[in-house]
């Protein structure tokens, strides 16, 4: 069991959390450390935090879902597919990773999704009207398969992973976006079924604590959404990111 006065701060950075995956994406980067900190081992963090926000991603895939598309020469359906059997593929192999091998994982698996996440924000440059995609289907769809995989391992930074892949593929942006939530959602179904295998040892009182607020922060971002700026949050994003990747590999 948690120390009792964890808990309110759990709440309280899993509510950010929600607001800043509605706003710009991220909040895994906030409710991962905090469950470390409520007490979980990495690997037991990362399973939670996939389940407690997978609510909010469903939410959120299913209010763009008119928009979604595939790209040319791969369909929508190849991706959903593709998405789900990676998302389970790569659940399947966290759970078989032993929990020490997976914890000296973490540092470089978060610092890889902060910098993932640092070039989509504010590096990446979107293709122009009329230019050829960059990824042809065969790249897309190698592209995916990888994105999915990593997606069930452990998941930080697959929105901005999934929106490059697919506007190099042909996709608009908005349309992408659109897509992408609704593969994210797809990839932790898969994901979140494997876990479930696992519901005896889950921490239930901490993913509640996790997805409620989440659900509501989500809601109240959406209301944000043209009214915040969405580059500052970007910015707390990464300033996360870095904090918790040095944080890590400090503590190993």
């Amino acid at each position: 069991m948690p120390a009792a006065w964890s808990l309110p701060l759990l709440i309280l950075v899993s509510f950010a959390a929600g607001v800043q995956n509605a706003l710009a994406g991220g909040g895994s980067f906030m409710t991962f450390p905090a469950l470390l900190f409520a007490g979980l081992d990495p690997r037991m963090a990362n399973i939670a935090s996939t389940i407690a926000l997978f609510p909010g991603q469903v939410t959120t895939g299913l209010a763009g879902r008119r928009q979604v598309s595939g790209a040319e020469g791969l369909s929508f359906r190849t991706l959903f597919w593709i998405s789900l059997a990676g998302g389970a593929a790569g659940a399947v192999l966290l759970l078989v990773t032993p929990v020490s091998v997976f914890t000296r994982l973490v540092p470089f698996l978060v610092l890889f999704a902060t910098v993932v996440f640092t070039w989509g924000s504010f590096f990446r440059k979107p293709r122009k009207e009329g230019e050829p995609p960059a990824l042809g289907h065969k790249a897309a769809l190698a592209a995916q398969v990888g994105i999915a995989i990593y997606g069930g391992y452990f998941g930080a930074g697959i929105g901005i992973l999934m929106l490059a892949a697919l506007t190099a593929a042909g996709l608009g942006v908005r349309v992408a976006a659109a897509t992408k939530n609704v593969l994210a959602a797809v990839m932790n179904a898969a994901a979140v079924v494997i876990f479930m295998a696992q519901a005896h040892v889950l921490p239930w009182l901490l993913i509640a604590c996790v997805a409620v607020p989440a659900i509501v922060g989500g809601q109240i971002g959406a209301y944000l959404l043209r009214r915040v700026n969405e580059k500052v949050l970007r910015v707390v994003v990464v300033c996360i990111g870095v904090a918790l990747t040095v944080g890590l590999f400090v503590r190993q």
